[in-house]
């Protein structure tokens, strides 16, 4: 009797294990799938957006669709997005990130926020690639300029490591994540990879993108080389 419970057990626990990782796979599709939607928006509407001088400079680009839809509450759950980083050869292959806690911005009370984070030089990819941060403490951040002409200042190429925005209903704002904490998604990580690999060896181009994450990898080639192509006719 005693082996037939331990076997029952056993069963119950390798089919539930089972259930969680194609969950777990299921959600971090969906997740790439939705990031891609936010890139693609990104071109879109430029004058609603992201700074095609932002984009064309960027190191990293971090998305994060949907915090509520995601399950963000004020001080409790965290939101999941997707990491890309320029190397030599194009753009990395996806790693998966959180963030949560920190001081947000009042946009992030409405439905179906997407959160941007744009790296905009070597120090912000070393946090990034140091698989746990804060945003204002161990990395500057600033609430990102918007709109196609919106990049005249210079402060925002000075001051700032990340530029951070948040989009809902097509429009791009700036906003202010003071405190937040961006780490390493292993979870997501392990369920589109196999098993886990380093924030390091993804965004440094020593992995090669699974065939599930290519739609993303191709909005965000896509998305960076449309700012980069503007930002040279602009300048002739």
């Amino acid at each position: 009797m005693k082996t037939i419970s331990l076997l029952l057990v056993s069963a119950f626990l390798m089919a539930n294990g089972s259930l969680w990782a194609t969950t777990g796979r299921q959600d971090a599709i969906e997740r790439l799938r939705m990031s891609s939607d936010v890139l693609h928006d990104i071109m879109e509407a430029p004058d609603k957006g992201i700074p095609e001088e932002v984009l064309g400079s960027a190191r990293c680009i971090v998305v994060v669709p949907h915090l509520v839809k995601g399950g963000f509450i004020f001080g409790g759950k965290h939101g999941r997005g997707i990491a890309s980083c320029r190397t030599a050869s194009g753009w990395s292959a996806p790693a998966f990130v959180s963030i949560g806690g920190g001081s947000w911005g009042l946009q992030i009370g409405l439905e179906g926020v997407d959160l941007v984070m744009v790296v905009m030089n070597e120090r912000g990819f070393q946090h990034l690639l140091s698989n746990k941060f804060q945003l204002s403490g161990d990395a500057s951040a600033a609430a990102g300029p918007v709109g196609r002409h919106a990049s005249a200042g210079t402060d925002w190429k000075l001051d700032s490591e990340i530029l951070t925005y948040s989009r809902s209903r097509g429009a791009f704002a700036g906003i202010t994540l003071e405190g937040a904490v961006v780490q390493h998604d292993s979870d997501s990580t392990k369920a589109i990879y196999g098993r886990e690999r380093s924030f390091e060896s993804i965004l440094s181009g020593k992995v090669t993108a699974p065939q599930s994450t290519r739609g993303f990898m191709k909005a965000i080639a896509q998305t960076a080389r449309a700012a980069e192509v503007s930002e040279l006719k602009k300048d002739k």
